[in-house]
């Protein structure tokens, strides 16, 4: 079950989403989506855990609960879509 993980602390990395997340069962991913310049946070994610009901678990704890100083706000993520090809003029 893949989740999106919104409203991130900036000083939050991988490894913090992968502890909290693994208190409710295995997770297969866990990453932060940064700035292709600067490498800095965009304040989301996305948690990959191996069990559905183990997700909806996360999902249902998680939702609306602080971490790093943040409310966070947890939901199934949506399926990527393909988007055409940016111009770097």
């Amino acid at each position: 079950m893949n989740m999106y993980v919104s409203n991130l602390g900036f000083q939050v990395q991988e490894i913090d989403l992968q502890k909290l997340f693994s208190a409710y069962g295995e997770v297969t991913s866990a990453k932060i989506i940064t700035d292709r310049e600067t490498g800095r946070s965009r304040g989301f994610g996305f948690v990959e855990m191996a069990s559905t009901e183990d997700g909806n678990k996360a999902m249902n704890e998680l939702n609306d609960k602080e971490f790093g100083g943040r409310v966070l706000s947890v939901t199934l993520a949506r399926e990527k879509q393909d988007r055409p090809a940016r111009n770097k003029w």
